[in-house]
């Protein structure tokens, strides 16, 4: 115990403030291609707690092809639901009938589909493991309560009251990121006065591996399948009636939840939680910082109706890693403003472009105003009938289209 706490006050390479999925990403595609760099994690909540989390997230292909590279997606995969299909639909709530739009179907390589549901435990337990295996530390039950970046490296004030100094300091703190306020990095951002409602139910038929999304006037109401005769959903609503939805006994609740889901799967049955979360747009004004980057949710946080924001974490993830890694190997400072702006300059726009159209689409499809419902259903019928059109969308809500990704997305080790 004694060497571990000598080791941790020694000059650490790398310091990862954050220990989601992101954050212990970075820590070992960073560790796997430069095991000579230490690298260590902190992380404010208690250990086991991540055990708890209910939650799924849909994996695009470019980041399977990501954890594949890293080996631990043999691991996830045993846990994980190909989503194989995909339905859009655009109704009101009390429509009889819902008629499909688009489809998107089919895989984007061979053996792969364009998206899985993976259970969060199941990465984070499979990304933990490896993180031991490359002896990443993680540090339980403390936050980061200064920050200072000086000529060769930032010093970290612990609220256990430890400082600690890396040449590198990676801030996956959140949307809310405190390590971001105390850097100085200013955001942009608004409320957009809806709350996702996240839950799991059960149903009697099998789903086949559909997903779907119905554009509802208050917001798209996803239904995204999970393994055996399940289904992740994240309901949008307006925030007041999501807080009372979410506070309404179950037989209200699961009447309310059967009228946006409809009947094709049989009755549904609540498995799960459920909580609402605000909804809303944050942009960092900068990614990065002397001896400071920004990566996941700490640096953009973006409306769900894509099912992207986990995925621009992981394209922050493979950027910063690639972008370190190649430093250090040209004799490098990896914590220099010069260096990291490469990672700045390589994820900033495609973040900026994700932000944008996300607002666009929950703004264009969360109404029920007449004229903008004619032209979205026929824009939507002409990507149906347009084959390389779909194509096209189907690879970039995979990943598979980028032409300057980073070597980990593209299924190729730093």
């Amino acid at each position: 115990m004694q060497s571990q706490v000598r080791q941790e006050k020694a000059m650490l390479d790398m310091l990862i403030v954050g220990g989601g999925y992101v954050g212990l990403s970075v820590a070992v595609a960073t560790k796997q291609a430069a095991p000579h760099l230490s690298v260590a994690v902190v992380e404010a909540a208690p250990d086991h707690v991540w055990e708890k989390d209910e939650r799924a997230s849909a994996i695009i292909a470019a980041a399977s092809r990501m954890l594949e590279v890293m080996g631990l997606w043999d691991e996830i995969v045993v846990d994980s639901q190909p989503i194989n299909r995909m339905i859009v639909t655009d109704s009101r709530t009390a429509d009889p009938v819902r008629p499909v739009f688009l489809t998107f179907d089919g895989e984007v390589e061979e053996g792969r589909p364009f998206a899985h549901m993976v259970p969060n435990v199941a990465m984070v337990r499979a990304l933990r493991r490896a993180c031991g295996e490359l002896g990443i530390a993680i540090r339980h039950g403390v936050s980061a309560t200064g920050f200072a970046a000086g000529p060769n490296a930032a010093s970290l004030t612990l609220s256990s009251g430890e400082v600690l100094e890396s040449r590198l300091v990676v801030a996956c703190d959140g949307v809310r990121s405190k390590l971001r306020d105390m850097a100085g990095i200013k955001t942009v951002r608004w409320n957009y006065g809806q709350s996702g409602i996240v839950t799991t139910v059960e149903h009697e038929r099998p789903h086949e591996g559909c997903a779907e999304e119905h554009f509802l006037p208050p917001g798209p109401f996803a239904i995204l399948p999970m393994t055996g005769n399940r289904s992740s959903l994240v309901w949008t609503e307006r925030s007041e009636d999501a807080d009372r939805l979410v506070a309404a006994d179950d037989l209200i609740f699961e009447e309310e939840l059967q009228r946006r889901f409809g009947h094709k799967l049989g009755a549904l049955r609540v498995v799960g939680s459920r909580k609402a979360f605000p909804l809303g747009l944050t942009l960092s004004r900068a990614f990065v910082a002397p001896r400071l980057a920004l990566a996941g949710d700490a640096a953009h946080g973006i409306h769900p109706i894509s099912g992207q924001g986990l995925n621009l974490g992981f394209k922050d993830v493979a950027a910063l890693a690639e972008t370190v890694v190649e430093a250090d190997r040209l004799g490098l400072d990896i914590g220099a403003l010069t260096v990291l702006d490469r990672y700045q300059t390589w994820r900033r726009f495609d973040t900026f472009r994700m932000g944008v159209t996300t607002d666009v689409l929950n703004r264009l499809f969360s109404n029920d105003i007449g004229p903008l419902r004619i032209a979205r259903d026929f824009g939507l019928g002409v990507v149906e009938r347009l084959p390389k059109l779909k194509s096209y969308f189907i690879g970039e809500a995979a990943g598979t289209k980028a032409k300057d990704a980073p070597r980990l997305l593209a299924g190729q080790a730093i």
